[in-house]
């Protein structure tokens, strides 16, 4: 391996501790909102995009249906298509790969791929980060449902209240951006709209819809739009 790629790679890992690290609240979160350990584990390791698994153990925790998570968290993670689209003629696998390819596509994967000048390179960038990101992801979410279900009543701790403040985390980081900005005074409104109106998981649901209309449009606008690298909304899954 060269000496380049022995720096993507370092530099891949090290993405992938930061992120997969993030794990451990959403472990604590999701046997908060009332998940197993085991159910916990497995939304990290079948869905394994971090915004996505938030939104749906939020939906489920504020007493939503199943459904209705499923579907906030579906909205969310649609981003990961648009990044494949992108990534599949650049990492240029075929056949059987791309299926654990396409399972390893967040956004600091598609970050640390997007951002190379060869394939060699581009595929050290997406395998370093994307599978270091996966396992530490996993660990920690199992470290962390363990550790919120030793700590018994959620509510005796405030756990009730950590998913929105688990949100409030992961947009923060956005809102340097004015345009992001909009949107999140957008779809705080269209939540806050819907609560007295519509049954408990609905305004997250409604408030996903507006963020992915706007991120479509401005995708549209500016197609080579990447996520920058770190940017922990994906984390795992973003």
């Amino acid at each position: 391996m060269a000496g380049g790629s022995r720096q993507i790679v370092r530099d891949g890992i090290l993405v992938g501790v930061a992120t997969g690290a993030y794990g451990v609240s959403f472990g604590a979160i999701a046997v908060a909102a009332g998940l197993k350990v085991a159910q916990a584990c497995a939304l990290s390791l079948l869905v394994f995009t971090g915004a996505s698994q938030f939104a749906l153990v939020g939906v489920v925790g504020a007493g939503g249906s199943a459904l209705a998570g499923a579907a906030t968290a579906l909205l969310l993670g649609s981003r990961n298509a648009l990044y494949g689209l992108r990534l599949a003629p650049l990492l240029g696998w075929h056949g059987w790969r791309r299926l654990p390819a396409a399972h390893l596509v967040i956004d600091e994967s598609t970050a640390m791929s997007m951002t190379r000048d060869n394939r060699s390179d581009a595929r050290a960038g997406f395998i370093s980060t994307g599978i270091s990101v996966f396992l530490l992801w996993n660990l920690a979410t199992l470290v962390g449902s363990l550790a919120g279900e030793a700590l018994g009543d959620p509510r005796a701790y405030g756990l009730d209240a950590a998913v929105g403040g688990a949100f409030l985390a992961l947009l923060w980081p956005r809102l340097r951006d004015p345009r992001n900005r909009v949107v999140a005074v957008l779809g705080a409104a269209v939540a806050l709209g819907t609560v007295p109106l519509a049954p408990a998981g609905f305004p997250v649901l409604a408030a996903a819809v507006v963020a992915l209309v706007a991120g479509a449009v401005s995708r549209r606008d500016d197609p080579t739009e990447l996520p920058e690298r770190g940017d922990p909304s994906g984390g795992g899954a973003s």
